[in-house]
């Protein structure tokens, strides 16, 4: 099938995520005067992305995941702090974090060259992903970026893709295919709003969810095969 839209997630696909997270989260904790940095990431960590899974679930919303973070990290190690300011300090390191993996310049440059329309969907907080495209070397390859914050939803709602199309021209979701890591966010979303996917999958981890990806990649060159036939 051919294909005239590509939809990218960000983080765990282009945006190598891991490394923003680690210098961001060492720059915030070093600020704080924290004596056992990696002690605070190495808790942070796994509580961060069981908090984004809740938002997945619904079971908290985006506000709750941004205030409260911190909170509950200095918390389980016996300190008060403020929340909401420390989300603002977090965030300030973050949006200047603009790592991509290797290849993932080349890979949308070719994509470009191909006459594929380039967006992505990403369930991201806007400030700081528009900080962390603006500080990376593959924003320019982008039509729009879209940014569940700005529409009060998140993949894998229907209504976010709903809300995607609106803003594209001549949209189909037959033309569109989406392209992430997530298998709970990026491809149930895309089985959601009936558009094709790609589980990009380098770990090469087992499906043991509902979703269903159209095709499966490990690497970026697996993908251009796809969109080169």
């Amino acid at each position: 099938m051919s294909y005239k839209y590509l939809l990218f997630d960000l983080d765990h696909t282009l945006l190598d995520f891991d490394k923003a997270e680690e210098v961001a989260l060492s720059e915030l904790l070093i600020e704080c005067k924290v004596t056992d940095v990696q002690a605070y990431k190495d808790y942070y960590k796994p509580m961060n992305q069981a908090m984004w899974k809740d938002l997945e679930l619904k079971l908290v919303t985006k506000k709750e995941l941004v205030n409260t973070r911190f909170a509950k990290l200095f918390d389980h190690f016996g300190k008060t702090v403020d929340g909401i300011y420390m989300a603002e300090r977090y965030q300030a390191h973050l949006q200047n974090q603009g790592q991509t993996y290797a290849g993932a310049a080349e890979l949308l440059a070719t994509l470009k060259e191909k006459g594929y329309l380039i967006y992505a969907a990403t369930n991201g907080i806007t400030k700081i992903q528009t900080g962390r495209m603006r500080n990376s070397e593959i924003e320019a390859f982008f039509e729009k970026v879209f940014i569940s914050e700005a529409s009060g939803s998140q993949k894998p709602d229907k209504v976010f893709y709903d809300w995607i199309g609106q803003q594209i021209p001549h949209f189909a979701p037959s033309d569109c295919l989406m392209i992430g890591d997530s298998l709970s966010a990026d491809i149930q979303g895309g089985n959601n709003a009936g558009i094709d996917t790609v589980w990009y999958n380098p770990h090469h981890i087992e499906n043991g969810s509902k979703a269903q990806p159209t095709y499966v990649v490990s690497n970026y060159q697996e993908l251009l095969e796809i969109l080169s036939n």
